[in-house]
């Protein structure tokens, strides 16, 4: 077990720096995939339905990985499967812009999205390692850098399609960064993983604790795809702005969200688990729902920025509580709560356009506030 408080401070700083690397660079490559996809749809002549279906697959290979990096991380450890799938999931990046018709992109969508979900169950493995050397929340600032990445990669892809280069030179420079990445950290790596024991059983129920955390992740990668898919909909369709401020929503959620995750270590310290899920909760109901009740441009963009503080640090929290399971290891642990989270992310965007197109698209983001209330009322009954 990695909880011996005497590693000394430089290893401790170098294993955190390490993670935060590594954590960076998940996200630099995802946010560089998604920077290009408007390229790629044009260079393989997609329309909008079919680019849909082909986005399908990056999903499907996320969850195809859960169950399996559960089992990798568990038999083999995190640090050499993070090593392998952050090599992995690099490398595949630069094949996504050789991809010449649509089945073979499909393919590699589906590897990209295994091995990026591998490196996230093993990364945030890592993370629950090291936080137990610290002996206080630093999880959500982890998280935090994989928003920054997500905002770097995304910098540096409209620079890139600005000057016309090709998607695989682009994801070529990805590699190498990525690559170096992993040289450079992989010797600071955390050796072995918190809370293993000896001949641990690989497939156990999990408990009702990681049940519900999974629900309340599942809540939150709702309303995060909700905002992610549909917040420039929303704001063109119903806070009707004009043309150029169709993104001042995804972009006021963003900025909360990122910033959010860097002071969340810092709350969860002085207020607990369980009151800052609570309150994390309730800030994204009443983000959605001032954003509803008011869709006017100032009051839906601080509803959004609600949201996004709200929601910013639900995943590291649940991850964080997850790891320490005294059923699972922490692989299988975050594995079990990633599955039924990731139905969120998958499931919640569809439903949306369902109900919008039944009803309204407020009604659908008055539905997508109770999961904020749902986080609020189910974190009351957790023992943290």
């Amino acid at each position: 077990m990695l909880q011996d408080l005497s590693i000394p401070v430089i290893h401790k700083r170098g294993a955190r720096i390490a993670v935060s690397a590594l954590f960076f660079l998940t996200g630099l490559c995802f946010a560089s995939w998604a920077s290009r996809i408007p390229d790629i749809q044009q260079s393989l002549r997609l329309n909008d339905a079919g680019l849909g279906s082909v986005l399908l697959a990056l999903p499907v290979g996320s969850l195809i990985s859960l169950p399996v990096a559960g089992i990798l991380v568990s038999r083999f450890g995190s640090k050499q499967v993070l090593i392998i799938a952050a090599v992995a999931y690099a490398a595949i990046l630069p094949v996504l812009g050789l991809a010449k018709a649509p089945w073979e992109l499909i393919s590699f969508l589906v590897f990209f999205g295994f091995c990026g979900n591998l490196a996230n169950i093993a990364v945030n493995t890592q993370a629950v390692a090291v936080e137990a050397m610290y002996g206080r929340s630093i999880m959500a600032s982890f998280h935090g850098l994989w928003s920054v990445a997500g905002f770097t990669g995304a910098a540096i892809g409209a620079a890139m399609s600005g000057l016309h280069m090709q998607p695989v030179y682009h994801f070529l420079l990805i590699t190498g960064i990525s690559w170096t990445l992993v040289l450079l950290t992989m010797r600071h790596i955390v050796q072995q993983d918190n809370n293993v024991q000896a001949n641990q059983p690989l497939f156990v129920k999990p408990d009702r604790f990681l049940l519900t955390l999974g629900i309340i992740a599942m809540c939150s990668m709702i309303c995060e795809g909700t905002m992610f898919d549909w917040s420039g909909v929303y704001f063109r369709r119903v806070v009707k702005v004009e043309e150029g401020l169709g993104g001042a929503g995804y972009a006021a959620f963003m900025g909360t969200m990122a910033s959010g995750r860097f002071v969340a270590d810092w709350m969860i310290t002085r207020l607990g688990t369980r009151k800052m899920l609570i309150i994390s909760g309730t800030l994204t109901a009443a983000g959605l729902l001032v954003a509803v009740a008011f869709p006017y441009l100032v009051s839906a963009t601080l509803g959004f920025m609600l949201v996004g503080a709200g929601v910013s640090a639900v995943v590291p929290l649940v991850y964080s509580a997850a790891g320490k399971s005294a059923v699972l290891s922490p692989g299988m642990a975050l594995a079990a709560v990633s599955t039924i989270g990731y139905l969120g992310f998958l499931f919640g965007p569809p439903l949306i356009g369902f109900v919008a197109q039944a009803t309204s698209l407020a009604v659908s983001f008055s539905l997508i506030a109770v999961m904020g209330a749902a986080i609020a009322i189910m974190s009351t009954r957790l023992k943290l």
